[in-house]
């Protein structure tokens, strides 16, 4: 696998043509790479790429993965930031959610990463299960602001189709997702982490100033962005690319130097859909001088004429050429972008 990872940089040199910002080691569990590994990848990136000066290097990891030993050996790399799967500070909840770790290896996981130097780290937490309780989360909160976390992802449970957590609720052993507690905490989560100097900046992301993600913030502001390995995705502005989830196919791809991936060409509709999804989910919104740049007058116009009944009734809030979600209605930012596709 690291060899295939290898071999795709190197055929895909040419697709990146500014220096870059940030790496990110993410999608399974790229934690369970020894240094060897993670420094013969960074070395390749290095000697492939122009990198700005200090960029963001960010690996995923779980909680479990991240032992004294683990993180003792990680501040030997270029890895400067952690995003930790840790969804609760509750065994139950854990359970619930089929997690290897446990509450305190949760905690345990942090404070290490902490002592070690890991100031820029950033955890995932999820809300509105039906173990969770409006309590438990504001608990759960409370520890993230103590412990010192400069950055929070968090999601609302969702129920994929052909999932135990989904065949579990179709038999009723399991209750379904309870909506209106989900937007509960929801906005329980934007007042608490509000009065703690986190930045709400985009839907799911609450980040103190200076530790925003760049690499994701990238995403949402439009740049281009290649992903490598099995099922990464990639975006150059104007097309769509993912790569084969099957590792054993990627690695026969690329043992015969092809890259194994499809290509989606995004029309003019798709391209501004896509910037009206991603623009109103931040606090950067959508940028209209940019819209009159990429997109024909026709296509704006139609745009909104579509946008005004929400512009009208306060939903969206144009201001210096820009319009932006109104922070009421956060809780419903894709329902909403839906609206404004242009089909």
């Amino acid at each position: 696998m690291i060899s295939a990872i290898k071999t795709e940089l190197k055929l895909r040199k040419a697709e990146i043509k500014e220096p870059l910002e940030t790496i990110y080691f993410g999608g399974g569990t790229p934690s369970i790479l020894t240094n060897e590994e993670l420094n013969s990848i960074l070395k390749l990136i290095e000697s492939l790429f122009e990198i700005e000066n200090k960029p963001e290097i960010t690996l995923e990891a779980n909680p479990d993965d991240l032992t004294l030993s683990k993180i003792k050996e990680l501040k030997q790399t270029p890895i400067n930031r952690f995003s930790i799967g840790i969804q609760s500070f509750y065994d139950e909840d854990l359970q619930f959610m089929n997690r290897a770790h446990d509450a305190n290896q949760a905690e345990r996981s942090i404070k290490t990463a902490q002592d070690f130097g890991f100031e820029n780290i950033t955890i995932d937490l999820i809300y509105g299960t039906p173990t969770t309780t409006t309590q438990m989360w504001k608990n759960n909160i409370e520890k993230t602001i103590a412990l010192g976390i400069p950055h929070v992802s968090a999601y609302a449970l969702t129920i994929e189709p052909k999932t135990v957590l989904n065949h579990k609720i179709n038999k009723g052993d399991l209750p379904n997702v309870d909506e209106a507690l989900q937007q509960e905490q929801f906005n329980i989560l934007v007042e608490e982490l509000g009065k703690n100097d986190f930045v709400h900046y985009e839907i799911s992301n609450f980040g103190k100033e200076g530790f925003f993600s760049k690499h994701n913030s990238n995403y949402w502001v439009g740049k281009n962005y290649v992903g490598i390995g099995p099922s990464a995705h990639s975006f150059d502005g104007k097309s769509r690319a993912w790569n084969v989830s099957n590792n054993t196919k990627y690695i026969q791809a690329l043992n015969q130097k092809n890259i194994p991936n499809e290509v989606e060409i995004l029309t003019e509709k798709d391209q501004i859909n896509e910037l009206t999804m991603i623009g109103l989910r931040t606090i950067f919104g959508i940028d209209f001088n940019d819209f009159k740049t990429k997109f024909s007058s026709v296509l704006i116009d139609e745009w909104l004429k579509q946008a005004t009944p929400f512009l009208n009734d306060g939903k969206l809030i144009l201001k210096d050429n820009k319009i932006y979600l109104n922070s009421n209605y956060r809780f419903f930012a894709d329902g909403i972008a839906s609206e404004l596709f242009i089909i």
